[in-house]
C-alpha cells in the first residue's frame, strides 16, 4: 500500500473511532419541540433607574435562575441571547401560566409598618404619598384599606425562601423567610415598634407587600417585646396560602427584585406526545427514506453503490458524535436537516462514480491500459474535488446564515446541515475511497470489473449517446418558458398572497387535541361563543383543533382550552406558539436579510470560483427557483414561517450546488480549449454531468417524499418546499442558469487564456486526448 491510501486509512479509522466513543458515552440534547415543554423568550426593558443592557439582563437571568428552580422543573435551561434577551427552557411544563406569572413578574417584595386602617378608599391607594406612606386593600378584611408607612425592608435582604406546611394551623402552608445580618436587624426594629401599639390595633401589624399587593400584615404577638421586636433574623409569611401558592410565593421572594422589567417576546409549548410522535415519524421516514435510497444506489453503481452505502452509514455515526460532542441541541427540524445532508453525502458519492465511469468508458474506447479500475476510479476522486467542495460551500453559506439569522428550533436546523455537509465529505472523499481502494485490489473484483458498477453506461448515459440533444442551443426557448412560470409565481404572490406564520406577523397560535372528534365548525362556534369572534379556528392533523389569534393572554388560552371541553371532552395543547409584534417585525426583517445577504454571498464566492458571468447565471436561476417555490406555496395557501423559511435557503444551496457542478465542468473544458465555441462546450457539460444530476436528484427524492408523506404535519410542509426546490432547481440548472452564462459570455467574452494541462501528473487522460485528437483532425 502506498503512503497516501495508507495515511486515508488512519484517518479513517480514527475518526470512526472517536465517533463510536462520543456517540456510545454521551447522549444527545433533544430540543423542547420532541420532548415536550415549554419555551420562554424574555425581553428586558428600560426602567427609570437602570439601562436594559447586557449587565443588567445578566443579573435578571440570575434571578430568575433561582425563580426557576424553585418551580421544581427538572434540567431547565437558561441562558442570555444578545444584550436583551434570556431564554427559559422548561422541559416537561405543559401549562405555560404558571411559568410565565412566577418569571415573569418584577417581584418587588417591601415591608412596611402599618399606620391605621380604613373602611374609605385613599386618593393615595397604591401610591407613595410624599412621606412614602400608601393605602392597599386589607388582605384579611373586604373593603377595608390599610394605610402603609414608608418602606422598611425590601426582597434583596431576604436570603432564603422556603415553603412549609403551617404546623399549627394545620389548614394551610405558609412561608418560613431567613433575612441577612441588617435585614434582620430592620425586620427586628419594625416589629418592636409594632409591638408597642396596643392588642388588636391596626398599628401592632406589619404589612408584607408583593407588587403592590399586601400579601399578609400578621400581627405581632403578645410575647414580643416592645423596641425589641422579633429577633434571629427570621420570620414566617402566613396567610392561609394553598401548596401552589406558598412554593411560588416562595420563589418570588427568594429570587428576589428584576433589575430591569422583562416582558414575554415568545412562548412556545409543545406536548409530550407531539414530540413523541414527531420523533417516531421522522425516524421511520429517515429509514425508509434511507432504504429506497440505497436500493437505487445499489442498483446503479454494484459494488461501489454498496460500499457507499456503508460510508453513508457511517456518515450517520460521524455526525449523531459531532453533534453531542459540540453539545449541539437536536430539534425537529434539525433531524429534517441531519437526513437532507445525507442527500449532500449521496451527491458527493456520485459525483465520483459518475466522473470514473466517464473515464473507464473512455479509456476502453482506447483500449488504453488506464482501463484498469483503479485509475478510472483515482481520477473520478481527484477531478470530483473542486465541484464537491464548491458545491458544499455554497450549502454552508446558507446554514451559516440559518444560524445567524434564525431563532429556536430552524437554528438546530443550521447547525446539523453544517455539521451533515462537512461530514459528507469526510465520508465520500475519505471514507468511501478507503474502502474503493481496497475493494477493487481484490483479485476476484479485478477479475470481474462488472462488479464496480463504473464499467457500464447507465441508463441516462446510454439515451444521451443515443439522442444526443442540443439543449443549449434552444436557450431563448428555454428562458421564455423561464420567464413565463416567475410570471405565474409571482402573479399568485399578489394575487393570493402569502399566508405568514406567527413568527412573521407575530400573535398566537394554539393546537389542541380533544379526546373525542369535534368538527371544525362546532370548534369555531364554541370560539366565538367563549369571546373570540375573530380568532382563526381551523382543523389542523389528526382531527386536531388550530386556534390563531392577536394578542391573546394565557388566561384566555385557558378559556379556549375550557369551552373547547365542553364540546371534545378532555382536551390538551399539542402545540402553542406566541410571538409578540415586535419580535415577529424583527424575524421578518431578519428573514429577508438572510435572503439578500445569501444572494449576495453566492454572487461573491462564485465570481472568485468562477467568472462573473458564471456566477451572475448561477444566482439569476437561484432567484428563479426562490420565486418559483415561494410562489407554489402562494397558490396552495401553504404557511410561510420559520420551517420555511429553512426548506428556502436549502433550496438555494440545492440549486446552486447543481449549477455549479455543469460550470465545474465547462470550466475545466474552457482550460483545455480556450478557443472551443461555448455552445457547444456548454452543451457537451450539460450531457456529461445529467446521469449525476438525475441520479442525486433520485436520491433526494425518496428521502423528502418519505418525510413529506410519514413526517407529520410538522415535516410535510417543509419537506414540499423541498421537493418543489430539487425539482425546479435540476431544471434550472440546464435550462435557466447555463442558457444565462452562454449569453452573458456571448456579450462579455472571456479575455483569451492558455490552456492549462490536467492537474494528474501533467498527464491528459484518454478522454482529454481522444478529444483533442478529434478537434485537431487527428484519426483515433
Amino acid at each position: 500500500m502506498s503512503r497516501a491510501p495508507m495515511w486515508r486509512a488512519i484517518v479513517a479509522l480514527g475518526v470512526i473511532a472517536a465517533s463510536l466513543f462520543f456517540a456510545l458515552t454521551q447522549s444527545a440534547r433533544l430540543g423542547l419541540d420532541l420532548r415536550g415543554g415549554t419555551q420562554i423568550v424574555l425581553e428586558t426593558k428600560d426602567s427609570p433607574l437602570v439601562k436594559a443592557d447586557a449587565e443588567s439582563t445578566q443579573r435578571a437571568l440570575e434571578v430568575l435562575r433561582q425563580r426557576v428552580d424553585a418551580l421544581g422543573v427538572s434540567e431547565p435551561s437558561l441562558y442570555r441571547s444578545g444584550q436583551q434577551r434570556i431564554f427559559v427552557e422548561l422541559p416537561g411544563l405543559q401549562d405555560p401560566r404558571e411559568a410565565a406569572e412566577v418569571i415573569g413578574r418584577t417581584a418587588q417584595l417591601t415591608v412596611h409598618p402599618v399606620q391605621g386602617a380604613t373602611d374609605k378608599q385613599d386618593e393615595n391607594k397604591g401610591k407613595a404619598a410624599k412621606d412614602g406612606s400608601r393605602t392597599l386593600a386589607d388582605p384579611d378584611q373586604k373593603g377595608a384599606f390599610l394605610k402603609l408607612g414608608p418602606t422598611a425592608l425590601t426582597g434583596e435582604g431576604v436570603k432564603d425562601a422556603e415553603a412549609v406546611l403551617d404546623q399549627q394551623a394545620m389548614s394551610g402552608w405558609m412561608v418560613n423567610l431567613t433575612f441577612r445580618e441588617q435585614a434582620g436587624k430592620d425586620w427586628a426594629r419594625v416589629t418592636g415598634a409594632a409591638a408597642c401599639a396596643p392588642q388588636g390595633a391596626p398599628e401592632r401589624r406589619v404589612a408584607i407587600v408583593l407588587d403592590g399587593k399586601v400579601l399578609s400584615a400578621p400581627g405581632v404577638n403578645a410575647d414580643v417585646a416592645c423596641k425589641v421586636g422579633i429577633s434571629g433574623g427570621s420570620t414566617q409569611i402566613t396567610g392561609g396560602f394553598g401548596r401552589e401558592e406558598a412554593r411560588d410565593l416562595a420563589a418570588l421572594v427568594k429570587g428576589g427584585a428584576l433589575p430591569v422589567p422583562v416582558e414575554v417576546v415568545e412562548q412556545r409549548t409543545v406536548g409530550p406526545t407531539l414530540g413523541a410522535d414527531a420523533i417516531a415519524a421522522s425516524a421511520q421516514a429517515a429509514i425508509i427514506g434511507l432504504a429506497l435510497t440505497g436500493l437505487f444506489i445499489i442498483v446503479v453503481y454494484r459494488l461501489l453503490g454498496a460500499l457507499a452505502i456503508i460510508a453513508l452509514a457511517l456518515y450517520g455515526l460521524i455526525s449523531y458524535a459531532a453533534l453531542v460532542a459540540l453539545g449541539a441541541t437536536l430539534t425537529l427540524p434539525g433531524l429534517a436537516g441531519f437526513v437532507l445532508a445525507i442527500g449532500m453525502a449521496v451527491d458527493a458519492n456520485v459525483l465520483v462514480f459518475e466522473r470514473a465511469r466517464e473515464e473507464y468508458l473512455g479509456a476502453r474506447a482506447l483500449k488504453s491500459a488506464s482501463a484498469h479500475l483503479d485509475k478510472p476510479l483515482s481520477i473520478g476522486f481527484s477531478k470530483a474535488w473542486s465541484a464537491v467542495v464548491d458545491s458544499n460551500v455554497t450549502t454552508l453559506l446558507a446554514a451559516g446564515l440559518l444560524f445567524f439569522f434564525a431563532s429556536g428550533p430552524v437554528k438546530g436546523f443550521g447547525v446539523t446541515l453544517s455539521i451533515g455537509v462537512l461530514v459528507s465529505m469526510i465520508s465520500a472523499l475519505v471514507i468511501t475511497r478507503v474502502l474503493a481502494d481496497f475493494a477493487i485490489r481484490r483479485r476476484y473484483v479485478r477479475g470481474r470489473p462488472g462488479l464496480t458498477g463504473i464499467t457500464s453506461t447507465g441508463r441516462v448515459r446510454a439515451w444521451l449517446a443515443h439522442r444526443k440533444p442540443r439543449l443549449v442551443h434552444h436557450r431563448r426557448r428555454w428562458l421564455g418558458v423561464s420567464a413565463l412560470l416567475i410570471v405565474v409565481a409571482v402573479a399568485g404572490i399578489g394575487l393570493r398572497g402569502l399566508a405568514f406564520g406567527v413568527e412573521f406577523t407575530g400573535g398566537r397560535l394554539v393546537e389542541y387535541s380533544t379526546s373525542r372528534p369535534v368538527d371544525v365548525d362546532t370548534a369555531r362556534t364554541a370560539v366565538t361563543d367563549a369571546g373570540f369572534p375573530r380568532a382563526v379556528v381551523q382543523e389542523s392533523g389528526d382531527g386536531d383543533i388550530s386556534v390563531r389569534t392577536g394578542e391573546l393572554s394565557n388566561d384566555q388560552q385557558h378559556t379556549i382550552r375550557t369551552a373547547l371541553a365542553k364540546e371534545g371532552g378532555e382536551v390538551t395543547v399539542e402545540r402553542d406558539e406566541l410571538i409578540g409584534p415586535s419580535l415577529g417585525d424583527e424575524l421578518r426583517r431578519h428573514a429577508l436579510i438572510a435572503l439578500g445577504i445569501a444572494v449576495a454571498a453566492q454572487l461573491i464566492y462564485l465570481s472568485v470560483r468562477f467568472r462573473w458571468t458564471f456566477a451572475a447565471a448561477a444566482v439569476s436561476a437561484m432567484v428563479h427557483d426562490v420565486l418559483l417555490v415561494v410562489g407554489l406555496f402562494a397558490w396552495l395557501g401553504k404557511p410561510v414561517d420559520s420551517v420555511f423559511l429553512a426548506a428556502l435557503l436549502t433550496v438555494i444551496g440545492y440549486s446552486v450546488n447543481d449549477t455549479v457542478v455543469v460550470f465545474d465542468r465547462v470550466r475545466e473544458a474552457r482550460r483545455r480549449d480556450p478557443a472551443a465555441d461555448l455552445e457547444t462546450t456548454a452543451n457537451k457539460a450539460v450531457i456529461q454531468t445529467l446521469p449525476r444530476t438525475v441520479n442525486t436528484g433520485m436520491g433526494a427524492l425518496f428521502i423528502l417524499a418519505a418525510l413529506a408523506v410519514l413526517g407529520g404535519d410538522s415535516l410535510a410542509d417543509f419537506s414540499v418546499a423541498l421537493i418543489a426546490g430539487v425539482v425546479i432547481g435540476m431544471a434550472s440548472t440546464v435550462f435557466t442558469a447555463v442558457p444565462i452564462a452562454v449569453q452573458l459570455e456571448g456579450s462579455r467574452p472571456a479575455p483569451p487564456v492558455r490552456p492549462k494541462r490536467s492537474e494528474n501528473s501533467g498527464a491528459r487522460s484518454p478522454l482529454e486526448r481522444r478529444g483533442r485528437a478529434r478537434d485537431s483532425g487527428a484519426v483515433v
